[in-house]
């Protein structure tokens, strides 16, 4: 039924598609007639806005891999630098929240530890809807921030990172097995704001998966029982991830050969001080609105890196 309506969905937007370029025409044949001012203005705003949906639909078809119509799980933790970094998590945070929300994804926050003066050492949140993975895959590396501190009395430069990983959820005809012998389950009460329910219950939860030494906590929920089924969803992802991580490097050594792109080492620079510049070491694009970026624009670097990623594939298959 999950396909079906993905399938569904997709025969409505080609059909809008077409709707719209039809009415083009038409309102194209007016133009030449009357050559009225007003109707050119409308040709020229229906033509932008059908270039934009088409951008897009162009982008979900480089997105053809295993999971990338899945929904996505966000994890981000600070790097060494203490306040400075983890005021940089809370920033990225914002920054693909915002982004999600220009996108029309559902957001949900289902873990957060806050720092010990400011900002956050790590969080965890999901992203819901069609091809959430697909575009969050290419932010999965470090993230390098340069500024001038705020928390720094003497003004001086500092430079942080934060660590970013996509996973996709996994759907539910997706094996993965657990051992329940393999899971250690820890109950706590929930830190931060939730009034008297989260104070007084040990509705958060902890799951350690003992062989591999993954750690999954969920603390959103006022319910244990919703707690614990976010946690194993979460779990069941990563475990997922790692094992595939695994078979890659397996065939990476067999065919001695290694990827341009390494997701676990530095992918984009955002500099905010002497100048503005946000940099993608992968693809080179650069933006110099470093606040556009920040409050969500990451597009150029999402399609630049999809297109990166489709060639190499090209590469790779020929």
């Amino acid at each position: 039924m999950k396909e079906r309506a993905r399938f569904q969905e997709e025969i409505g937007r080609w059909e809008g598609l077409e709707k719209e370029l039809e009415e083009i025409f038409i309102l194209n044949e007016i133009v030449r007639e009357t050559d009225d001012p007003k109707d050119i203005d409308e040709l020229v705003a229906r033509v932008g806005y059908l270039d934009g949906l088409l951008s897009k639909y162009e982008i979900e078809r480089m997105l053809g891999g295993e999971n990338d119509k899945e929904n996505a799980i966000v994890y981000i933790n600070a790097g060494a630098g203490g306040t400075e970094a983890q005021d940089w998590v809370e920033m990225l945070l914002r920054m693909y929240l915002k982004w999600a929300e220009k996108e029309r994804f559902e957001t949900e926050v289902v873990d957060l530890l806050q720092g010990d003066e400011a900002g956050v050492k790590s969080v965890t949140f999901l992203v819901r809807g069609s091809y959430a993975y697909g575009y969050l895959k290419c932010e999965t590396g470090i993230h390098r921030l340069v500024r001038v501190s705020p928390f720094d009395a003497n003004n001086r430069r500092h430079t942080s990172f934060a660590s970013v990983y996509a996973y996709p959820e996994l759907p539910d005809n997706i094996a993965v097995d657990i051992n329940e012998e393999d899971l250690k389950i820890d109950t706590f009460r929930s830190s931060g704001p939730g009034g008297q329910h989260v104070n007084r219950t040990e509705s958060a939860i902890r799951i350690t998966h003992i062989p591999t030494g993954i750690v999954v906590q969920c603390q959103n929920e006022r319910s244990q029982h919703k707690n614990k089924a976010i946690a194993m969803a979460i779990l069941k992802s990563r475990l997922y991830e790692l094992e595939k991580k695994k078979q890659e490097e397996k065939m990476d050594t067999l065919n001695k050969e290694k990827k341009d792109i390494a997701w676990g080492s530095q992918i984009r620079s955002y500099i905010l001080h002497p100048y503005k510049l946000v940099k993608d070491h992968r693809t080179k694009i650069e933006e110099h609105n470093a606040d556009a970026v920040l409050d969500g624009g990451i597009e150029p670097f999402i399609q630049a890196c999809l297109l990166f990623l489709t060639f190499e594939q090209k590469k790779e298959d020929n």
